[in-house]
């Protein structure tokens, strides 16, 4: 694998950036390139040895492939195929070849390095390759704090050496040249081999010289390094120095721990005795695991407070308005209203919806999590628990509905209103228009220069007029009921309405004792005029009444209507064609007055009467009353059209009763299906717990690949609303009973597979088999005879006797019953759920941290004291759980304390008691 330029190595599991190229043709430092040979030559040996052979020069003793394909069998504990035995130079280089084809099955992808240039004693291409073994071999695995390689063995580096004076590891080369950092690193580990007191940082030869020959002589690491090359070099060379520092690493961190015992590779084993630093070390981490489980509790906590403030800020800012009922008393007000409701309910609740389920998920989620790492159980900020946010979506629902019935029925009164006073407007017209010019005649001294035919057909015309009056009173009466209505109904305009309501009956009044005066005035001209036009009178007596009926005609013909149903509008189809069948009495009736006005008009004729054909008894006329007829017969089809149109419309209300049943009637046993499936698989024993979080996903998918559907009653439900249709008789569905099936359906299912994850959690966390978790299922749902997910008390200890607990009915076991019970029931609610006894289970079956596994792990970093102090946390623990610490534990108030010294007993209690850590 040649390049032109240059050599890099790329690793595949990316744990190292990538290292910068040598020039193919350039040369190494001189100073760099001995102390690589040297520092590589040693770490090769240290290998080597294992199987009883060494190298003198690397550039000559790997070119027939050999040595460096057992090398690579060594380090790798895996062998390799089998080497070429001749001593051509073809032999060399397939062995070199299997050597590399080996290196790069272990993910590393060699660039520019060939087997050829090895064969032929590259110098320079020969330490890459070596340094790539040592990359891959030894420093690759290297894991410290989620930090790996490079990184990590430079922290690693960093963290021991801390506490010392003259130490500050910041890199692999000027960090190490005065060799306080290498003492430091055995000294850490091994106290007894060095005096780090008595070092000086003005002597580097000394300090490296004997970190050097303690390595080699008590910890089985050879000289890699030479002292005057990393004095007189200005940047000694970073591979060598980190090769070297890999073998301090692996010799510290691989030593067996055995109590207050470490035994070390040979040939060392005869210093058995050593400070308990592995015991600190692993105290030290004990400690970080419990404290980062407490910080995480801590976030997760943090969150639901601030998730749970969210959602009940938003229930309490949207409550008031649903709650409101102020309106402008229009029926635009209410239908903006009305718009403003639907939208709230298709933009704006959903997303909560959303976040109330989360929030659900995330509270149980945390309460196992405490279950788990045997912490109490979490109870939330007063007024922010699981069931005051219940209840407070309870509310915002109730409330919801309550708003939208009172929006519904809003619209139905403020429709009434402008019904009605578009009805009260016509009829005032019409009377207004009746009674114009009705007080100036009533009046009128007309009669007193009339001749005595004049004057009784001014009587005649009275008496005509008083029969017209008196039809017109029931219309004023329906005026004055509709504007009583108006106002019983509060309509938003009652002041005009009632002004012009006075209007009308205060002239009515007026008009009837006017037309009481002047009839009172004819009768007393009567006993002189006499004579009377009998034909004008009758034409009059029969021209009024009918004028009368045509006039209500028109009105009934061309008044508004509403209606809802079927029924109600063939009811008014039924009523206009009935009044149809009337027409032909009408029509005889009409034809009668015609033919009265036609006599008369013969009788004026033949007579020649001067003004004849006037007729004093009424201002009808028989082309008045042709043109009204004319108009009652035009409006007849026009109504007939109208009606029509009515009956189609719904009809299509019909249909949309029906599309929303038909929809409905699918959608509801399809939730009420998804929701038996999911509660059945809730109660368990159906395959595998994965088995079971995978049908609960794919049921999620389903309902969420379902939404559509919803989506589209949705729309249909809009179109129904808008179109005022507020019964349904083909179905016993409603939008809002579907609304909440789905949103129970997915609190269901997210609720279900967050107890199954909890579930494989509790299974795999504490170590039990999925054979002991469907025994505890089976048992539970044994004695959950109601499938309700709890146990009363006597089922719970029926349940433990089948699962082999020994309870006796004596007074000790009932108070044995009773400890166990305040453990799965700490509220005592009077019920045992699932969670809690599968908790109880796993506790009983698996062993977990303890607060005394803690104080012992404090005590070590203690030194056995009772007390801790801040200096030594910091030492010990990394510098944020170290800090936390110190700012939670509380000073120390026992004997033989020291200043600034804390108590960690305490402090590791409350981890497992009632705290707010």
């Amino acid at each position: 694998m040649m390049m032109e330029n240059g050599l890099s190595m790329e690793y595949g599991d990316g744990y190292m950036e990538q290292e910068e190229e040598w020039e193919r043709e350039g040369l190494l430092d001189p100073a760099w390139e001995k102390q690589q040979k040297k520092t590589f030559t040693a770490w090769c040996n240290s290998h080597l040895r294992k199987a009883g052979t060494a190298i003198d020069n690397i550039e000559e003793d790997f070119r027939n492939g050999l040595k460096l394909m057992l090398l690579l069998e060594v380090i790798s504990g895996e062998t390799l195929p089998k080497p070429d035995r001749g001593k051509m130079r073809f032999h060399k280089i397939a062995n070199v070849n299997k050597a590399l084809d080996f290196i790069a099955s272990k993910g590393v992808h060699l660039v520019s390095i060939g087997a050829e240039e090895i064969v032929d004693g590259n110098l320079k291409m020969t330490l890459g390759m070596i340094w790539t073994i040592i990359l891959r071999f030894a420093i690759q695995d290297i894991s410290v704090e989620e930090m790996t390689a490079k990184e990590g063995l430079l922290l690693w580096c960093q963290r021991k050496t801390a506490p010392y004076k003259n130490v500050n590891v910041q890199n692999f080369h000027l960090s190490f040249k005065d060799g306080l950092a290498f003492c430091a690193l055995i000294h850490r580990h091994r106290p007894d081999l060095i005096d780090y007191g008595k070092l000086s940082k003005d002597n580097p030869l000394e300090n490296l010289n004997t970190a050097f020959d303690v390595a080699e002589k008590y910890l089985d690491i050879p000289r890699m390094l030479d002292p005057d090359d990393l004095i007189n070099t200005p940047k000694p060379d970073e591979r060598a120095i980190m090769t070297y520092v890999s073998c301090y690493y692996h010799a510290f961190q691989g030593a067996q721990q055995v109590g207050n015992v470490t035994h070390v590779p040979e040939p060392t084993r005869q210093y058995t005795y050593v400070p308990n630093n592995y015991n600190a070390e692993t105290a030290a981490n004990r400690i970080c695991k419990v404290l980062k489980v407490n910080q995480e509790n801590e976030r997760l906590m943090e969150e639901y407070e601030r998730l749970a403030s969210d959602l009940l800020e938003w229930i309490r800012r949207t409550m008031p308005w649903l709650n409101s009922r102020q309106a402008d008393n229009s029926l635009a007000g209410v239908q903006k209203k009305l718009e403003e409701y639907r939208t709230y309910r298709r933009k704006h609740k959903p997303p909560r919806v959303e976040q109330k389920a989360k929030l659900e998920t995330n509270f149980n989620t945390l309460q196992t999590k405490l279950r788990l790492s045997n912490r109490p159980a979490y109870l939330p900020t007063e007024g922010k628990t699981v069931s005051d946010i219940s209840n407070a979506w309870k509310g915002l629902e109730l409330a919801e509905k309550a708003f939208e019935e009172w929006l519904l029925a809003e619209t139905m009164r403020l429709e009434r209103l402008e019904h009605l006073a578009q009805k009260f407007k016509h009829k005032a017209d019409a009377h207004e228009d009746w009674t114009r010019g009705k007080e100036e005649m009533l009046q009128s001294q007309d009669f007193r220069q009339c001749k005595l035919n004049e004057l009784k057909a001014l009587k005649k015309k009275h008496e005509a007029f008083e029969s017209d009056l008196a039809a017109h009173q029931d219309r004023v009466e329906q005026i004055a009921a509709i504007a009583q209505e108006l106002n019983t109904l509060e309509y938003h305009d009652c002041v005009s309405v009632n002004a012009r309501c006075q209007r009308i009956c205060d002239q009515w009044d007026r008009l009837g004792a006017l037309t009481q005066r002047r009839r009172t005035a004819l009768d007393e001209a009567e006993r002189i005029l006499e004579k009377i036009d009998i034909l004008h009178l009758e034409f009059a007596k029969r021209a009024a009444p009918f004028n009368n009926w045509l006039d209500g005609t028109r009105e009934d013909l061309v008044d508004m209507f509403i209606v809802h149903t079927m029924e109600e509008i063939q009811g008014l189809i039924q009523a206009h064609d009935q009044f149809k069948a009337t027409l032909g009495e009408a029509d005889k009736e009409f034809n009668l007055i015609v033919n009265l006005v036609r006599e008369v008009e013969s009788i004026v004729k033949q007579h020649q009467i001067p003004g004849g054909l006037e007729n004093p008894y009424t201002t009808l006329t028989a082309n008045e009353m042709t043109r009204k007829w004319s108009d009652v017969r035009q409006l007849v089809p026009q109504r007939d059209q109208t009606l029509a149109n009515e009956l189609r419309k719904q009809q299509n209300n019909e249909m949309l009763r029906r599309q929303f049943a038909e929809k409905a009637n699918v959608v509801g046993p399809w939730i009420e299906r998804q929701m038996d499936a999911v509660t059945a698989i809730g109660m368990g024993l159906q395959g595998s717990l994965e088995d079971q979080l995978h049908r609960l996903k794919e049921y999620e998918q389903a309902v969420y690949a379902y939404k559509p559907n919803i989506e589209e009653l949705e729309k249909i439900h809009q179109a129904v609303q808008e179109s005022m249709i507020f019964e349904n008789r083909y179905t016993n569905y409603t939008m809002e009973t579907l609304r909440v099936g789905w949103e129970q359906l997915l609190t269901s299912i997210n609720r279900n597979i967050n107890e199954v994850e909890n579930q494989i959690l509790t299974r795999d966390s504490k170590g039990i088999s999925q054979e002991q978790l469907n025994e505890f299922r089976s048992s539970f749902n044994h004695f959950d005879k109601n499938r309700t997910g709890r146990l009363t008390p006597e089922e719970f200890k029926s349940c433990l006797v089948s699962l082999g607990y020994s309870i006796g009915k004596d007074r000790q076991g009932e108070m044995d019953f009773q400890r166990i019970l305040a453990v799965v029931d700490p509220n005592n609610t009077g019920y045992v759920h699932f969670d809690a006894f599968l908790d109880f289970m796993t506790r009983e079956s698996t062993d977990t941290d303890t607060a005394e596994q803690v104080i012992d792990s404090f005590r070590i970093l203690a030194a056995d004291k009772p007390y801790i102090l801040p200096d030594e946390l910091r030492r010990e623990l990394p510098p944020d759980q170290a800090e936390y610490c110190i700012q939670r534990m509380p000073p120390y108030k026992g004997p033989n304390g020291v200043p600034g010294a804390l108590d960690y007993m305490s402090f590791s209690t409350a981890l497992y008691g009632e705290t707010d850590l």
